[in-house]
């Protein structure tokens, strides 16, 4: 069978190619793709290329429906919604790793499944206590999927700050209590916070939140700041902050499960995230599209079937 996929290349840009798909082997299942998010760590590597450090395989947010079943595969059925992989519109995959997804209405290009994991270790690590204040630095796809689990938590006071104030106005729709440009005077007048998540990936972020914290305050790292960014070593160590890595490999639980359920009751909804879908073909213009400064941009999901 031929399966159509993406191929970056060397030095920066993305082709589409043909790649042929035998039958699934004993213990795995074939799934066609129905959809896959596209990554910010798939921009990067669009732009700095396939050769790049850290380059990011050709899709890792993929969910589709079961054609096939392997030899010894038991729990799943042709037909099932699972969670699979990236962007080729049928694949192999191990069954323990083709994680089922409920039926809940939900279409399944909103099962972005694999992001909402990642949001998942980052709100295991900011170590909220009820009664805390938390602010999260960044309104992106992540960070507002971060606001929209913090929301529903019992933190006191929730603030947001992000340099593009529509994203501002969608996370204030999410419910948080305050939303602030970095410019704004009035955030000069917040109190110290508790945990304040670095979800920018960025070093005017990194250094915003360093002065946000209160003493003995949780500096969440979840945005991948490229490169080698400094920090305020005299603040960290005078501050007494716990600072934590909340990147994907500092998990403390598999984070899937958790994740499915989080979507299945809407308490993280992609709908109002999702700004770009695109069929297979028409990602490359996408990317394109993305990397020169399209504003009204959040997250792109890219149909397959």
């Amino acid at each position: 069978m031929k399966a159509r996929t993406i191929e970056y290349q060397p030095g920066g840009g993305v082709r589409l190619i043909e790649t042929a798909v035998a039958d699934p082997a004993p213990g795995e299942v074939q799934v066609r793709a129905a959809a896959c998010g596209i990554c910010a760590w798939d921009l990067y590597t669009y732009r700095h290329g396939s050769d790049a450090p850290s380059a990011a395989p050709p899709g890792h947010e993929g969910v589709g429906r079961v054609v096939k079943v392997g030899a010894g595969v038991s729990g799943l059925a042709e037909g099932d919604a699972v969670v699979a992989r990236g962007f080729a519109t049928v694949h192999n995959v191990p069954a323990e790793r083709a994680l089922p997804i409920p039926d809940t209405g939900i279409p399944l290009e909103r099962w972005i499944v694999e992001p909402v994991s990642c949001v998942v270790t980052g709100l295991d690590h900011t170590r909220a206590r009820a009664g805390d204040r938390v602010a999260v630095i960044g309104c992106g796809f992540m960070g507002l999927m971060l606001l929209q689990g913090l929301v529903r938590s019992c933190v006191h006071h929730l603030a947001a700050i992000d340099v593009n104030r529509d994203r501002l106005a969608l996370a204030r729709r999410f419910g948080v209590d305050a939303v602030y440009h970095p410019d704004d005077a009035a955030l000069a007048g917040e109190a110290p916070f508790d945990c304040v998540v670095d979800a920018s990936g960025a070093q005017a972020g990194l250094d915003l939140a360093t002065g946000m914290l209160a003493g003995g305050g949780v500096l969440n790292l979840f945005g991948w700041n490229h490169g080698r960014p400094s920090f305020n070593g005299d603040r960290w160590h005078l501050g007494g902050f716990t600072v934590v890595n909340s990147a994907p490999g500092s998990r403390i639980r598999n984070p899937f499960p958790p994740a499915i359920r989080l979507i299945a009751k809407r308490i993280i909804d992609l709908q109002p995230l999702i700004t770009h879908t695109v069929p297979l073909d028409g990602y490359p213009d996408l990317l394109a599209n993305v990397a020169a400064g399209d504003p009204g941009y959040i997250k792109g999901v890219v149909t397959l079937d």
